[in-house]
């Protein structure tokens, strides 16, 4: 695993919209801070959601489907820090990133009696995050709903840590984040404190 770097993934269908606007600020604030990133969009993927074949419990890896989630998996665990934005679409997160956080179950590791309690081939790595949405309505509860928490407990289920969110209101209009001045620096600065967690080795960021 590369220590010092940052894995960024989009989940919204429009190019070039409000949410890779507030992606692209987040992974600046880690390149201010020196630390390489790469962002990625679940759009430019070809891949399937899990069919729960459950081949993946002897393995941890999905060998059940082979499609552009095999090319996300590397770069995954890769970067010990990860950035997630999607914009909210019926309250919640995108097709595209509930798709992509179900393809992760074969990071699990279970055990066999009932409740079956669990690991994760990612835990204990001082891995970190940063989570954004964007939404249309004025109010968190229409424009954002559940879309950060259902972003968030699955990750830090696998071994993340939360470092920032940033939920975005009353914002719909192509581009019109550009104009929110000081929500695209908050998100720098987010950016430049993911970049300060992954340089640190593991157990020293407080």
């Amino acid at each position: 695993m590369t220590d010092l770097s940052v894995l960024g993934i989009g989940a919204s269908p429009r190019k070039r919209g409000n949410s890779d606007m507030l992606l692209r600020h987040i992974l600046k604030g880690v390149r201010s801070r020196g630390v390489s990133c790469e962002d990625v969009q679940l759009r430019d993927y070809q891949f399937s959601a899990c069919t729960g074949c459950e081949k993946c419990r002897n393995t941890t890896k999905c060998t059940g489907l082979q499609d552009g989630m095999q090319l996300l998996y590397p770069k995954l665990a890769g970067a010990r820090g990860l950035v997630l934005v999607s914009p909210t679409h019926n309250y919640n997160m995108t097709v595209w990133m509930k798709a992509f956080i179900d393809r992760l179950y074969c990071l699990y590791m279970f055990t066999d009696d009932r409740p079956r309690r669990y690991t994760s081939s990612m835990a204990g790595q001082g891995r970190k995050m940063v989570l954004g949405a964007v939404g249309e309505q004025p109010t968190y509860e229409e424009a954002i709903g559940f879309t950060l928490d259902a972003m968030r407990l699955p990750f830090e289920a696998l071994g993340y840590e939360t470092l920032a969110q940033i939920p975005v209101l009353g914002i719909f209009d192509k581009g019109r984040i550009a104009a929110e001045v000081e929500i695209l620096e908050r998100a720098e600065a987010a950016g430049a404190q993911l970049a300060k967690a992954v340089s640190c080795t593991p157990g020293e960021f407080p």
